[in-house]
């Protein structure tokens, strides 16, 4: 047997470009100053278990959107940004203030920036659009980072190319737009499909959501999911956090409200009788150098081997981004040996 140190579950079990990007479970929109404000204040005392992307399209002021980025801007570079964890939305590509408020952004918060949101792209011309204004600005002030961009698939067109959205190199994340996706429907969806439930009951939204899951997982991205409107339902909330983790594939989803940050961080952790077994298969891996193992599990003896070993990489990974301060954690002894690095 090899004397060497075991590798990291990382480098063992992962090949290049399989991981997705290490994003929070929770993605919390705000746009109203003093909202913006408090959320980031929240997010400094829990930690960067959710990101805050500031809102410049639904948030601003019509009119006054170039105003607003200039805000942004100031939040994002501002001590109330303690985890680096602050994106922002802009206007559509097609948008007049869409280059202005880049212009706004990105000379004060660029370098602080953890992503920019794109809405209603009608596909990948518009997400290169997008790069190409981003990184012209960037290139003028010297900016010497690329930012990463999300986007959200709320068009029929962005729908249709959602392969190649998930496949653009700049693209982290792709989120599902369900409000506008209903409407431009034109009526044909009825307006039950908006809700915490019926969004999940209808066929033509089921597709969406899973064609955006499936292609974000195909291209090592990651995949978040549509909002909850009745944002004082906490188990409405939950329940549809559950439903979109457990049965849609998708790592990530908004709120809209601060009351729903914590139901969605909690539905989207695994559970701790998953941790721990994660933590004894992984644990025993590690040791046997990623060569196969036997495990009892529930008094049944099991085989595992590098396939499962993933699987349960990805439990303790999503235990860690779950991990709420003076909440459940991980033990320091995992922390130490596989996230504290």
């Amino acid at each position: 047997m090899t004397t060497d140190a075991p590798l990291h579950p990382n480098l063992a079990l992962l090949d290049d470009g399989e991981a997705p990007p290490d994003l929070p479970v929770c993605d919390h929109y705000c746009g109203v100053e003093a909202r913006m404000r408090k959320s980031l204040q929240l997010q400094a005392e829990l930690g960067p278990v959710f990101d805050v992307t500031l809102d410049g399209e639904d948030g601003a002021p019509v009119g006054g959107e170039v105003e607003h980025a200039h805000l942004m801007a100031e939040l994002v570079d501002s001590s109330l940004n303690a985890h680096g964890r602050v994106g922002a939305r802009v206007v559509p590509v097609g948008h007049p203030a869409f280059a202005p408020m880049l212009e706004a952004l990105l000379p004060r918060a660029g370098a602080r920036l953890a992503y920019l949101m794109i809405p209603k792209p009608n596909g990948v011309a518009d997400i290169g659009t997008a790069v190409a204004a981003v990184d012209r600005i960037s290139a003028g002030i010297g900016l010497q980072r690329t930012i990463p961009l999300h986007a959200l698939v709320e068009t029929h067109g962005a729908l249709r190319e959602v392969h190649a959205l998930a496949a653009h190199p700049r693209i982290e994340s792709l989120s599902f737009g369900l409000m506008d996706f209903v409407s431009a429907h034109r009526g044909a969806i009825p307006q039950s499909a908006m809700g915490a439930q019926g969004q999940f009951e209808h066929p033509l939204v089921l597709r969406a959501k899973l064609e955006i899951s499936a292609a974000c997982h195909g291209h090592a991205k990651v995949p978040s999911h549509c909002v909850v409107t009745e944002f004082k339902d906490l188990s409405a909330v939950q329940a549809a956090a559950e439903r979109a983790s457990r049965q849609l594939g998708y790592t990530r989803m908004w709120s809209i409200h601060p009351d729903q940050i914590l139901p969605i961080v909690d539905a989207f952790a695994p559970s701790a009788a998953e941790v721990d077994q994660a933590i004894e298969i992984i644990t025993a891996a590690h040791a046997a150098h990623w060569a196969p193992i036997r495990h009892s599990h529930h008094g049944r003896e099991q085989l595992h081997d590098r396939a499962s070993f993933r699987y349960f990489w990805q439990v303790l990974q999503r235990a860690h981004r779950t991990s709420v301060t003076n909440g459940p954690q991980l033990p320091a002894e995992v922390r130490l040996a596989f996230f504290d690095l």
